[in-house]
């Protein structure tokens, strides 16, 4: 093993009752410091067709209120894993949820008319920024908390009751839609209570570094993504022909690497680069990146598709997206299992084959119409999520070599959540087009002139309830049938897109050397200025 590794005592195999309370303790802390971004992941994409309706959004004015929180959350996890060693993880959990929560609540508090837009916007990035704060320093709490021996089902249980709470956003948001898609913000406020109380008192240490922060690197990567993503998002507007377009890409690539070749030369670096001298930790990485494209953006897409397609209201959307969390909870326990028994490189494997899988058989499903039909291949491409999640998150964490896991998790998530924003834009924009593509054909068949064909279809991408009002009446039935059946024709490219992602995903997973992580980074058991068990800030 690589120099900068050394052995640490293992737990006995038996956790005493003490020590097994503690564990439960800190597990039910942090897993309510980090439920309200897990919830949002899903809720929100439940009530985006009423959010666009009431504040009179555009389609891609809501998919900003969706991807702003991704590119915030994907631009500032590094810097969230570096404050997180630096200031404390327990008081960066605290700052994290209470940010959250008020963000959550500037949320449900958007006016309407020409501000809307900014507003939600706005404060949807700030609960991305929080998001950023909070979950480095939870995961990284819960990752040391456990014992060697048990990390891959501790993860696994982790990121499962959070995969939960993710299937919980569905139901939860058909029933608060009920009254208001207001509501779905403001419910954040007494888990916020609850889990700063729980922080409060739960039982760990809190590690601290001496070192400065890399401010300068931290602006440079957050902006380096947010151009990049805005750019892929903002084609479907602007066009590929405009310059904003490729100035975006172009400036936003620039700064990322101006970002690497500063870091190269900074003294204490936002990122440690020799991070990805590890063979597995780049292959984790890379594993992570690809899977993110198919499963963030999933639960915005099945929203729109069974709204748009499908006629499916809240509750019949709900019913789509628990198939699909189910096969992720229950996958994402064997494959804590398989990753405490084998290592990561099996289950992660599973994982990506059994969700392209899913996809493959989801796509060929999507054109039917049929909801029911899509039952089975959404609970298969879940389960290959959740085979994969935890257990290539896990591996990734413990891979790093001379870095805190407040470090390593901060860079593993960026690399989660800007696939996961990036998937969303490229996926957005795809669907878009092949949308546009169809959907102007359909309308010249159904004898509609060219110009005023190309235009509706533009203007029914947008999601301007006033797309077809110039279409003669004689031909209603027939725009709304195509509208239905183009948009689930765009819909299946883009499901067969999240496929090629996991195959991919499986081609770099065969890579991966096979080991198994036996010891723990020196940097974490390093680190100064260890707060006393049990000691709130």
């Amino acid at each position: 093993m690589a120099e900068g590794f050394r052995h640490r005592a293992e737990s006995p195999p038996g956790e005493s009752s003490g020590e097994s309370k503690s564990t439960r303790m800190i597990t039910v802390a942090m897993v309510l410091a980090v439920s309200m971004s897990f919830i949002d992941q899903t809720i929100v994409a439940i009530a985006s067709p009423e959010i666009q309706d009431e504040l009179d959004l555009t389609a891609t004015q809501g998919q900003w209120v969706i991807n702003a929180y991704l590119v915030a959350l994907a631009a500032c996890f590094a810097l969230g894993g570096r404050v997180a060693d630096v200031w404390g993880r327990r008081r960066m959990v605290m700052v994290g949820v209470a940010g959250f929560a008020i963000c959550s609540a500037l949320c449900g508090a958007t006016p309407t008319g020409g501000a809307a837009e900014t507003w939600m916007i706005s404060a949807r990035a700030g609960q991305g920024v929080f998001a950023a704060l909070l979950l480095p320093a939870a995961i990284a709490i819960v990752y040391t908390s456990s014992p060697l021996e048990r990390r891959g089902r501790a993860m696994a249980m982790f990121f499962g009751i959070t995969g939960a709470f993710t299937a919980v956003g569905p139901i939860l948001g058909d029933y608060l839609l009920e009254w208001s898609w207001r509501a779905i913000f403001y419910i954040n406020l007494p888990v916020a209570v609850a889990a700063i109380i729980c922080t409060a008192v739960a039982k760990f240490e809190d590690q601290r570094q001496q070192q400065r922060i890399d401010w300068f690197g931290a602006v440079l990567v957050a902006a380096g993504m947010a151009l990049s993503v805005i750019g892929f998002t903002q084609s479907a507007v602007w066009g590929w022909e405009d310059l904003r377009t490729w100035a975006c890409l172009a400036v936003g690539a620039a700064l990322l690497v101006a970002f690497v070749i500063f870091e190269r030369r900074t003294e204490v670096p936002l990122i440690k680069l020799q991070i990805f001298g590890s063979k597995a930790f780049r292959i984790d990485s890379a594993v992570l990146f690809l899977a993110m494209i198919g499963f963030v953006p999933v639960s915005y897409f099945i929203s729109i598709y069974a709204s748009v397609s499908l006629g499916l209201d809240a509750s019949g959307t709900t019913t789509l997206l628990l198939y699909f969390f189910l096969g992720l909870l229950i996958a994402a326990q064997l494959g804590g299992r398989i990753y405490d028994a084998r290592g990561a490189k099996l289950t992660v494997m599973l994982g990506c084959l059994v969700g392209a899988a899913g996809f493959v058989w989801w796509a060929t499903e999507v054109t039917n119409l049929d909801g029911g039909r899509q039952h089975y291949p959404l609970l298969l491409a879940g389960a290959g999520i959740g085979f994969l999640l935890g257990p290539v998150s896990t591996d990734a964490v413990g891979r790093a070599e001379d870095a805190s896991y407040g470090e390593v998790t901060g860079i593993n998530q960026t690399v989660r959540n800007y696939g996961s924003s990036l998937g969303f834009a490229v996926l957005g924009t795809v669907l878009t087009h092949v949308f546009v593509s169809k959907f102007t054909s359909s309308l010249e068949d159904l004898g509609v002139p060219n110009d005023r064909a190309e235009s509706a279809a533009h203007t029914a991408a947008t999601g301007n309830s006033e797309s077809t009002g110039d279409i003669p009446s004689s031909i209603r039935t027939g725009v709304e049938h195509a509208v239905t059946r183009d948009f689930a024709e765009a819909m299946q490219v883009v499901v067969y897109g999240m496929a090629i992602a996991l195959f991919l995903a499986f081609l770099v997973a065969l890579l991966h050397p096979g080991d198994r992580i036996v010891q723990e980074p020196e940097a974490e058991l390093e680190s100064a200025g260890p707060e006393p068990a049990g000691q709130a800030d």
